[in-house]
């Protein structure tokens, strides 16, 4: 984010009023609110949360929160409180110290709130109410009407913004409505507060709010997504929304779209071999734009994978399974793609592993994006480090999503998380770890301390063994295997062996020709096949071009069915030696057949 960006909570849960009921949310709904807001890969604010504060405090903190702004400046205010109503229907949010018969005295006014907004120099302001709307006290006081309703949109937007400002506020439900049994606030008179702000989180945090996958979330996508959300939950409830707002605000970052890469077209020379007529000049411009596709720019890499992709869909089969195959080289590979943490102790500073990301360049480039709160994903040189950071006991399943420019992945983490270890214990390292761990001193919750692991970097001291860990659930790293490489070798082999004997076969074909010919009426076309060994090459041909395709596919299955097992040399070799092997069998097949077939048709009437 560009502009200064700055957002206040407001949190109360504790009242001294006995008739004010007190709130389980707002203090959890704060925390998670201000976590993701000020994180620099989300929302990039810079957060203040006020929580239980008197009144008095709030209208400071309130208004020192919108003077002395910029133009650039975008503010955002949460209210997550009860709200209250005037004898004379204005809206007011509870503090800690508010007593119901002296709302104006004790309580902050909204027409206090809209006032600040209004005349602060910030170009754009959000205002978020999530409030459970009630007022209680002691019976034989001053009371509020219990009838009627207060429209939180009508207290704020009755004013339009100054020139070059904008506002928006957007509300948990429409109107504030009050129910009373005897002194208490009735359980059904509002709804949960938590059920507006957790939708809000979850939007931001999950990155689902960006509705249109463009790699933002914007106040209309944070809208339509509460809305559904709030909706879904308890239909009762309705989110409102007003804005007068020029042009489009960002509320954070997501990382719900794809890779998007400006792509360069593939030369105009390749193109025009690509709309040839001629099949082989079309197989060599394939295999030219897989050597693009490969490359480590990413815009003509990106450029070669959108033209193969078009051949894999109008071309002939022949050329779309080559450019089908050239694709499957890009498709993402995490390794592992399964992560178990073990036993982590809960409170225990974030564990992390590491995942590889194979294939070339473009297959590496993709984004991560974590499906629950409890996970973390940082991008390294050569894939990503997943971290873990329980809250909470008990088992934890989770999932990491990686979305490529063409495609998608998955990387599935699991955990148990346990009571934190006694004083003075130091629990072992979990599945997936070793001995080349360094432990880092704690640094502050904003710094995101990790566990450092990076066994490449570390040595071991000379003469210490490893130390095993038994664990049932530990895995070691599969060892590179060759049998796709055997088998594209072999495949390949065949093949060529195909094309030989495809042209031994022509070869002795056209001498039966040429002297079936030459002896006129007395000749046959069957001695002279048989004489010059025509049919035994030609079947050889047949037999051995089909097994190399064959062995080719069973080659390509076993790369894409144990993708771990192979080098990214071996891999690359692999698809590269299969789709040559296509190339040579293919043609030696057709060819083949069409002699064969010709030589059964013509042969009775010459």
């Amino acid at each position: 984010m560009t502009d200064s960006r700055h957002a206040m909570i407001i949190a109360n849960d504790r009242y001294a009023d006995q008739g004010l009921k007190k709130l389980k949310a707002p203090a959890q709904d704060a925390a998670a609110l201000e976590r993701v807001l000020h994180d620099p890969q989300i929302g990039d604010f810079e957060v203040e949360v006020v929580h239980n504060a008197s009144a008095d405090l709030m209208r400071r903190r309130i208004q020192r929160f919108f003077i002395d702004r910029r133009r650039a400046d975008t503010l955002l205010l949460h209210f997550s409180c009860h709200g209250l109503k005037s004898e004379s229907g204005e809206l007011y949010f509870a503090a800690s110290d508010t007593e119901p018969p002296l709302l104006a005295a004790t309580a902050v006014a909204s027409q206090f709130v809209r006032s600040c907004m209004s005349g602060t120099r910030a170009g754009r302001t959000v205002l978020f109410l999530d409030c459970c709307y009630g007022g209680a006290f002691s019976r034989g006081s001053a009371s509020v009407r219990a009838s009627g309703d207060v429209n939180v949109l009508e207290s704020f937007a009755k004013e339009e913004p100054a020139s070059g400002r904008g506002w928006a506020v957007i509300t948990a439900s429409d109107s504030m409505e009050y129910a009373f049994e005897g002194s208490q606030l009735a359980e059904n008179s509002a709804p949960r507060p938590s059920l507006f702000t957790h939708a809000v989180v979850e939007g931001l945090e999950t990155g689902e709010a960006d509705l249109d996958a463009d790699g933002n979330v914007s106040l209309d996508d944070l809208y339509e997504y509460v809305y559904r959300h709030v909706r879904e939950q308890n239909p009762h409830q309705t989110p409102k929304k007003a804005a007068e707002m020029q042009g489009e605000l960002v509320l954070a970052h997501s990382r719900r779209g794809r890779i998007k890469i400006v792509a360069v077209p593939s030369p105009p020379s390749l193109q025009a071999a690509m709309n040839s007529d001629d099949v082989i000049t079309r197989q060599g411009a394939v295999m030219e734009l897989r050597k693009r596709l490969l490359r480590p720019e990413l815009p003509k890499a990106e450029g070669a994978r959108q033209h193969l992709e078009e051949v894999a869909r109008n071309d002939i089969q022949q050329i779309a399974d080559l450019a089908s195959d050239a694709l499957s080289e890009i498709r993402l590979a995490p390794s592992p793609d399964h992560l178990d943490f073990g036993r982590v102790p809960i409170g225990s500073p974030p564990r992390k592993l590491s995942v590889t990301m194979q294939g070339p360049p473009l297959a590496r480039h993709c984004l991560a994006q974590p499906k629950q709160s409890w996970l973390r994903v940082d991008p390294t040189r050569d894939g990503l480090e997943v971290h873990v950071a329980p809250t909470a006991e008990g088992p934890l399943s989770g999932e990491v999503v990686l979305k490529g420019v063409a495609d998608e992945s998955v990387i599935r983490v699991r955990a148990v998380v346990g009571p934190s270890p006694e004083p003075g214990h130091h629990p072992g390292p979990g599945p997936g770890h070793s001995d080349d761990v360094t432990r880092e001193t704690p640094k502050p919750d904003s710094e995101r301390d990790t566990v450092v692991v990076e066994p490449s970097r570390i040595p071991r001291r000379p003469g210490k063994p490893p130390r095993i860990i038994p664990d049932e659930t530990r895995t070691e790293p599969p060892s590179p295997s060759r049998r796709a490489v055997l088998l594209a070798g072999a495949a390949l082999a065949l093949a060529v062996t195909a094309v030989v004997t495809l042209v031994r076969a022509v070869q002795a074909a056209a001498l039966a020709v040429a002297e079936r010919s030459d002896q006129g009426r007395q000749g046959n076309i069957e001695d002279s096949i048989r004489d010059h060994g025509a049919l035994p090459p030609l079947t050889v041909c047949l037999i051995t071009a089909a097994v190399a395709l064959v062995v080719g596919a069973v080659a390509r299955h076993d790369v894409a069915a144990r993708r771990e097992h192979y080098t990214d040399r071996a891999a690359s070799g692999t698809h590269t030696t299969t789709a040559i092997t296509k190339g040579l069998a293919v043609p030696a097949l057709i060819l083949a057949v069409v002699i064969g077939v010709t030589y059964l048709v013509g042969s009775a009437s010459w």
